[in-house]
């Protein structure tokens, strides 16, 4: 009785560090093991990092943008108004500049398509994003 309860208490402390290892780390060589966590894109789609060269048949800032968030699972929200600063921004023409990016994170990638007067907004809920005018910066570039 003894001998089964030594016996038992072997395989639940043996079972229960496989079970602990198997979480974190899963073989997948003779030598080598893999964390089973996922990585900082995967949990943050804006840290991806990205590498892209827009052909000519890209030729607005927001074309740009929507071109980078397709593959993301994530839109480029535009308000219904016109009234809405956002038209000015996606309809402007995309710079020479602009048509090759990379490697670069996607928040970088939309805040230089967007440039330094507008404030990246993200939507986490409905996996979206648009931007704001920073009225402080932009009545400091009308000063000058």
């Amino acid at each position: 009785m003894k001998f089964i309860k030594y016996l038992l208490a072997v395989v639940l402390v043996a079972t229960g560090i496989l079970a602990v290892s198997a979480v974190d780390e899963v073989q997948v060589g003779r030598y080598s093991t893999m964390k089973t966590l996922p990585t900082e894109a995967q949990q943050n789609i804006f840290a991806t990092v990205t590498n892209v060269n827009f052909d000519s048949s890209i030729t607005t800032v927001g074309q740009a943008m929507r071109y980078l968030l397709e593959d993301q699972g994530i839109r480029l929200a535009v308000p219904r108004s016109r009234e809405n600063q956002v038209h000015i921004l996606i309809a402007l023409p995309l710079p020479q500049i602009h048509r090759q990016l990379g490697p670069i994170s996607l928040r970088h990638a939309l805040e230089t398509l967007a440039g330094p007067v507008w404030l990246l907004v993200q939507d986490p809920i409905h996996r979206m994003v648009s931007f704001e005018l920073c009225i402080e910066e932009a009545e400091e570039g009308t000063d000058e």
